[in-house]
């Protein structure tokens, strides 16, 4: 087994859909079940032999900053860089490539909440190139449908496929582990239609390019907080 030991979150956005929400506090900084989303996502890879992180940062990159530290006081390294131009996921995770260096790494975007279990598959960065997180039951034209063979191995991925494309029972479920190779799809990637580089479009020239990446289905609790709704149906107390 090939154990990761590093990560890199994104957690630079505001999040403008979360409103006056995010007035003072940069959206992987909101709280769910008292602890920030951020939190959440650093303490399960440690707890999965996560040990190394990088957060990109970005509005109010003081609030990250000042509640994490260097992470000494968890037994972590954490180090910080800040995301200055807004250009797309494909391009951001390029200010990982000092930080990862050769290394595999984890790689997430800092508002999506998974149980700590998740990431066990994840880290266990064995004979192959690349994985991604996936979910059923979620709506594929919200996020990227990921088409999978009968071996587990992504064969495509589509980003938020319109009327008339081929689609998928998969999510894209926003996780990722990636070798270092990532580094050399996202320096040629072009603009998409929406005027940004995108990670889905490096991703499935990985798949075009014969690399391996297999796909990681998500049996636990997942939660894209993507808006006020999601995050009041996640703060909602239990049912006993």
């Amino acid at each position: 087994m090939s154990q990761i030991k590093k990560a890199v979150i994104l957690a630079a956005g505001r999040g403008t859909r979360m409103r006056e929400l995010t007035d003072e506090l940069p959206k992987p900084m909101i709280p769910v079940h008292g602890k920030p989303i951020l939190e959440h996502i650093v303490s399960g890879l440690a707890a999965n032999g996560v040990t190394d992180f990088l957060i990109v940062v970005g509005y109010r990159k003081d609030v990250v900053m000042d509640h994490f530290g260097d992470g000494a006081e968890r037994g972590l390294s954490i180090n910080y860089v800040e995301q200055i131009v807004q250009d797309g996921t494909g391009k951001v995770v390029e200010l990982g490539r000092e930080f990862t260096g050769a290394d595999p790494f984890v790689l997430s975007y800092g508002d999506i909440l998974v149980s700590p279990e998740s990431y066990g598959p994840l880290v266990d960065f064995t004979e192959v190139d690349a994985k991604l997180t996936v979910k059923s039951n979620e709506d594929v034209r919200k996020g990227g449908a990921v088409f999978i063979d009968e071996h587990g191995s992504v064969t495509d991925l589509i980003e938020k496929p319109k009327e008339g494309q081929p689609t998928s029972s998969s999510y894209n479920a926003g996780i990722y582990a990636f070798s270092s190779e990532i580094y050399d799809f996202t320096a040629r990637l072009k603009l998409s239609p929406r005027g940004e580089y995108e990670l889905t479009d490096a991703i499935a020239d990985l798949v075009r390019a014969g690399k391996k990446v297999k796909a990681v289905e998500l049996t636990g609790d997942w939660a894209d907080v993507r808006d006020p709704e999601v995050l009041a149906e996640l703060n909602a107390p239990k049912e006993s």
